[in-house]
Order: structure tokens, then sequence, then C-alpha cells
């Protein structure tokens, strides 16, 4: 039976959702025990819907855990960025193995270290995204066991992705998971650990990859409007990789492909789409994972980096013990090809990642001026990352926020 009356929510998922502080990721319906399903709502994004009675002790680990409501703070292991989080290494590099290195959405590095971990035992199974063979705009987590697995997951899925809502089964079961996610993801699984022994015991490695926002299906269906395609008739679409950055790419029952560069359809569609959770997160770069990896954008004169395709370069941080083990491995291995890099210049690689930090702060402060609620953002640097914002993008960026909230237009 499902329940859609406000007294039968939970406390936790009301105030979360309400203020439109859902990242969708699934987390609460993965431990709920059938209380909560996750569901697609208008413009597309993926929402829990309370089906019965949510037990206490449940309320309690979902608020403990939910990246709505909390964010897995930083912790300082070898060096900290206001950024870019805590890291021990910083390079550059890309998958030695052409066909990774081609179907990733940078480099291949992600992918090719998941394959690494598998094959070398480090895990029994990699869990991470792939496309849903059903509906082929939409995702679905999948546990990958093979080289092949892992390749048809390999690029990056802008739509609605709940890799956690079945989190329990996951932890369940004999076996040992790389997990791969969102930065929130990541938040997220690190903060039921604290709680759940058998995170540590089950999830031994977790990446995460630098995000730009979580957009709707609605900017995926004007990406393939755009492209001169009836979104109802697409039954393959890929975002991009088969190329750095790639194109997004839509074929039709009938056999008619469109495509658009990354250029096109990231800045002129899908980013105008992103969820207001994404505006305000504090960690877009997976601070919390063993390994982040993102693109290792080449600068132009301006200084905004150039979308022109090339051969795929990824950036990679590690942040734990077991992800330099893991990496120096795979270089040893022959996996991957990588070049350690001056943290200064991720600045240059990633200026879109340097903006969204600075105005956090002011978008949070307008947050909270309006009376609306914020997830807890302790142990961030949030602070610290406002420092370097000029008064003028503070200003815009609190003032913006205020009015957005007042309008109803987050």
């Amino acid at each position: 039976m499902r329940i859609d009356d406000r007294s039968a929510r939970s406390k936790v998922i009301n105030s979360v959702v309400d203020a439109e502080l859902c990242a969708g990721c699934g987390l609460c319906a993965g431990i709920s025990s059938g209380a909560i399903a996750m569901r697609l709502v208008d413009p597309g994004y993926a929402r829990p819907t309370v089906m019965g009675p949510v037990a206490p002790a449940i309320e309690a680990r979902i608020a403990a855990a939910c990246p709505g409501a909390v964010v897995a703070p930083w912790t300082q292991t070898h060096s900290l960025h206001p950024y870019w989080g805590p890291y021990r290494r910083v390079m550059t590099g890309h998958a030695t193995d052409p066909e990774f290195r081609f179907a990733g959405s940078s480099g291949g590095l992600l992918s090719a270290l998941a394959l690494h971990a598998l094959e070398s035992g480090e895990v029994d199974a990699v869990a991470h995204v792939h496309a849903d063979p059903d509906r082929p705009t939409q995702n679905m987590l999948s546990l990958s066991r093979s080289r092949a697995e892992i390749l048809a997951g390999a690029g990056s899925r802008y739509g609605a992705t709940s890799p956690l809502s079945t989190i329990d089964a996951l932890l369940a079961r004999d076996e040992q998971l790389l997990f791969i996610g969102k930065p929130c993801d990541v938040s997220a699984l690190r903060l039921l650990g604290q709680n759940d022994p058998r995170v540590a015991r089950r999830i031994p490695l977790m990446f995460a990859f630098f995000c730009g926002g979580m957009p709707s299906l609605k900017g995926t269906d004007r990406v393939i409007s755009a492209m001169g395609l009836d979104p109802a008739d697409v039954i393959r679409f890929r975002y991009r990789g088969n190329g750095w950055p790639g194109e997004a790419r839509a074929e039709t029952r009938n056999g008619k492909v469109g495509t658009m560069s990354y250029h096109d359809s990231w800045g002129g569609h899908l980013s105008k789409e992103v969820q207001f959770r994404c505006k305000i997160c504090p960690d877009a770069v997976g601070g919390v994972a063993d390994i982040a990896c993102a693109d290792a954008w080449y600068g132009g004169e301006s200084g905004y980096p150039m979308f022109d395709e090339a051969d795929g370069r990824s950036l990679l941080l590690t942040r734990s013990g077991v992800g330099d083990r893991l990496l120096d491995n795979a270089v040893t291995a022959g996996v991957c090809a990588v070049t350690d890099c001056p943290i200064g210049e991720v600045d240059l690689m990633q200026p879109g990642q340097v903006r969204r930090k600075r105005v956090v702060f002011a978008r949070a402060a307008a947050t909270r001026v309006t009376g609306q609620p914020l997830p807890r953002m302790r142990g961030l640097l949030v602070g610290r990352a406002a420092w370097n914002a000029g008064i003028g993008e503070t200003a815009r960026n609190f003032a913006g926020t205020v009015r957005r909230i007042i309008l109803g237009r987050r």
C-alpha cells in the first residue's frame, strides 16, 4: 500500500524533500526494509516515497547518513585543500588499454583501476552504474565481474541515479565490492559505515568522480529533441565517452542517430537542469573516497577548458592508504600510466569546481536567511574556500539564491 499523506512520511525525509535537499542517492530506501521506495518525480529526479511506517531505528540511521541532512567531513591524512579536499598524491594519466581510454569519459583511469582491483582479487565485483537497458536514458546499479561488464559501464551517466537503493542487500552478500559513485553517494556510504560495520567489511574500496551536479531527465529529453529525435523512440543513449570528451549520442528504434558535442549537451542543456542540492554541495570532489577522478582538461588562452576532441586524460587524487596501494600495484602491472601533478594545476583543469566551492558559503547563507534547512557541512572548509571569492561574486550568489528560493525557482 502506498502512503502519500505527510503524517506517514519520515521526519527526515519530510524535511529533506520539502527543502529540495534530496540528492536522490537512494540510501533511505536501501536501509528501510521496504518502507521507502525511490520514484521519479517531475521534472525527472529520483525521490523517496514512504510506503509504510519507518521504524525509529531506521529513521536515526537515515538522519545520520542522508546527504540531504549531513555531508561526511574531510579527514586530513596527508594534505588538505579547501577546494580539492584531503589528498596523498595528485596525478594525471590514462588507462594503457586503448579500449578503456577511449570508452571512458576522460582517460579511463577509474575503469582501468576497477578492472585491476577485480582481476588482482582485491574485490569480487564492482558496483557501478550502467544504462538501464529498458529505459536507455535512465540508470541502474550493476555488479560487474568481467572486463566486458566494466567496459560496458564506462562513461558518464548524467541522469537520475539511486545506487544505494539496494545497499542493505549488497551488504548482506558474502563478497567484497568496489563501489563507484557520485561524491554524495560515497559520503552517505561512509557515514552509514559509522553505524554499520558491514560497510568496511564488504566495501573495502570506494571510488568517486568530480561531479558537476545531477540534471533532471527533462534535460536529457531536451538534448535528444535538439538532435531532431523523439525521446520516446530512443533505444540507446550515451551522454559522453568514446572519445574525450566524446559526444552525446542517441539511436532510435528505426535506426536514426543523433549526436551533440559535450559543450552543447552539458553547457547548453543539462547544466541548466541541475537540482538545488547540487548547487550548494560542499563536496563535489569525492573527498571521502579512496580515489577520486576527474577530467584533466587542457586550458585555452582564456583559461577556460578546451573541449576539442583529444586522447583522454584523467586527473586522479588518492585519498587513503588503500587507494595509494591500489594505484601503485596498477602502475606496476602496467594498467595505467600516470604523472605527478602539482595541486595548483588542478585549479586550471577544473575551474568550474573552483567557482562552485567558492560560492557554497554565500548560497548556504542565503538558504539559512530564508528560513530553509541545510545539510550539516562541518569539516569541509566551506569558509576557507569562500575567502577566495570576490565581494561581487559572493553578493551575486547570495542575492540570486535568495531570489530563487522566494520565487520557488531553485
